[in-house]
């Protein structure tokens, strides 16, 4: 199922995966070339996503947040499996990204993390752990190097 808000705008390009489950794209949202968003995934309001975005299963992304371009939003991990095969059964762990929040170009987010409301994430930054409102995150991973006022 997909529903998206008539005063969105999402470039034909834009590839979405939904079958039964849902993706949702609030109003005002802006959704450039080349993404691709798999269900369930809700989108807020007057979000920015810019070209190229990868968003997996079981991602939130809360109103006014811009995602730079090539940024991955990456829910899916494996439980480990025996020698034989490392990578065990699939699990998508969620993400949730808060409200105001901006992820800079070829950031990644993997699953279970929650992006504070108001945080920015550095562009190319890979975000393994829970990131607190109103701080710049950078690095690999990303640890915070900065606090933001409110």
């Amino acid at each position: 199922m997909l529903e998206v808000d008539e005063t969105a705008r999402v470039d034909e390009t834009v590839r979405f995966n939904h079958g039964r489950e849902a993706v949702r794209i609030g109003p005002g949202t802006r959704i450039y070339r080349g993404s691709e968003l798999t269900a369930p995934v809700t989108v807020g309001t007057d979000v920015f996503i810019n070209r190229d975005a990868y968003v997996r299963p079981h991602t939130t992304i809360g109103d006014r947040v811009n995602l730079g371009p090539f940024v991955r939003l990456v829910t899916d991990s494996h439980a480990i499996g025996p020698h034989e095969r490392r990578a065990g059964t699939v699990r998508h762990d969620p993400i949730v990204l808060g409200d105001g929040c901006w992820i800079g170009a070829s950031a990644t987010v993997l699953g279970g993390v929650t992006v504070g409301a108001g945080a920015i994430v550095a562009a190319g930054a890979i975000v393994t752990e829970d990131v607190p409102e109103d701080v710049v995150v950078a690095g690999v991973p990303a640890r915070v190097v900065r606090r933001l006022e409110r």
